[in-house]
């Protein structure tokens, strides 16, 4: 096949090229970036000869359709996206750009090249939050986002849904709890706590630090994407079209504090270094999703939270080590 993977200078779509070149390296890869803050060009670096790297904004139709032609784009892998709810707080306006002005780009490219495919990376945090006691969200439970980010992510699935719909664009969704591992912009919660660790500094939590979330491994997501993309009929589901929605879990969850906690224990500092701040609005209590269907498939997770913590402090400890 040839792909274009958008986001891929970023934390996850890295970590997918480069497992996809490892696995596939007949497959031609097309990466468009825009480089910006939570990007890094270098992580493809071990893949760099293998690979074409444009920078860019998925907004620029003009631009992606380009690409497609350019380089007979068979499917694009959609993980371009700004993130950080923090930030979506202070101001939306990149996520409505990326999120939703950008997902349309993609779609508007692919109601011009018809049977090219459309592959969406999006977040669990587009249902809402749950009650300790509640099940697990399934596919086809409302989406009641809480923060802009989590608005911006809805309104860019249900701009793909509608394509799908109206369109028959062959696409995909998929739908993951919180990723952890190397390459993750330094504002996340994980890069802050051995940042702070390492520096001795306090420990930031929100409120109590009793939120929970469940932490997959970003190897075990980019796995799971490589099996919903190797699966035909991902792309062809008529109860919406031509398409399918994934959510992905490790079924990990953990309180904010328990993830802080056990990043202090591995790097041998006291637990005083946590410091609970005041709380951010619209704060999400628990997510939770069922990943029965890509369990389905045959996947699951293969790193457990524990070893993933310890990977993650290596690659972060030597980036902060060579950043002092």
């Amino acid at each position: 096949m040839n792909l274009l993977i958008t986001g891929a200078a970023g934390f996850i779509g890295s970590h997918f090229v480069l497992r996809h070149v490892e696995k596939l390296p007949h497959d031609r890869i097309v990466v468009l970036d825009k480089l910006t803050y939570a990007a890094d060009r270098s992580f493809l670096d071990p893949v760099s000869s293998k690979i074409t790297f444009i920078e860019g904004d998925i907004a620029d139709q003009q631009l992606v359709s380009k690409i497609v032609d350019d380089h007979t784009i068979d499917i694009i892998i959609n993980f371009a996206a700004e993130s950080h709810v923090d930030n979506s707080i202070s101001d939306a306006s990149p996520f409505i750009h990326t999120n939703i002005v950008g997902v349309q780009s993609l779609i508007e490219v692919c109601k011009a090249h018809p049977g090219l495919k459309l592959f969406h990376i999006s977040t669990d945090e587009v249902y809402g939050d749950l009650d300790d006691a509640d099940s697990p969200y399934k596919v086809g439970d409302a989406l009641t986002p809480s923060s802009p980010y989590a608005a911006s992510k809805a309104a860019g699935e249900l701009l793909v849904i509608a394509a799908m719909r109206t369109y028959g664009i062959p696409a995909c969704i998929s739908r993951c709890t919180n990723n952890f591992g190397p390459h993750q912009a330094d504002e996340k919660l994980i890069p802050t706590i051995i940042r702070n660790a390492l520096q001795k500094n306090p420990v930031p939590l929100y409120a109590k630090g009793k939120n929970k979330r469940d932490w997959l491994y970003v190897t075990d997501h980019c796995d799971a994407l490589e099996l919903i993309l190797a699966t035909p009929w991902s792309f062809h589901d008529e109860k919406i079209g031509s398409g399918h929605i994934f959510n992905i879990s490790a079924d990990s969850e953990k309180e904010n504090i328990a993830v802080a906690e056990a990043l202090l224990d591995l790097l041998s500092a006291s637990r005083d270094l946590i410091t609970f701040v005041q709380d951010r609005p619209g704060h999400d209590w628990r997510y939770a999703i069922d990943s029965s269907a890509v369990r389905n498939l045959g996947w699951k997770p293969k790193v457990g939270f524990e070893e993933g913590l310890k990977m993650t402090i290596g690659w972060y400890r030597n980036k902060y080590t060579k950043r002092s």
